[in-house]
């Protein structure tokens, strides 16, 4: 499970570079509409969830009494 969610962070990190990206290429068109922003803040958003669970979980486990994998 935790080997999944490293792969899902990362590719959220790539889709979060992605939406900056084409936020700062509409941006040099103008004004852009609201929503654009969100293709930026949805991954961000996902980015900081998955983030926090795997920065917690470490602690998670020696708090359980398991092993932490290295």
């Amino acid at each position: 499970m935790s080997r999944l969610l490293h792969q899902v962070h990362r590719w959220l990190s790539i889709a979060f570079v992605g939406g900056v990206l084409n936020y700062m290429v509409v941006m040099t068109k103008g004004q852009p509409p609201y929503w654009v922003g969100l293709f930026a803040l949805v991954p961000l958003i996902l980015l900081a969830l998955t983030g926090l669970y795997l920065f917690a979980l470490p602690y998670a486990l020696k708090w359980r009494g398991g092993r932490a994998k290295a």
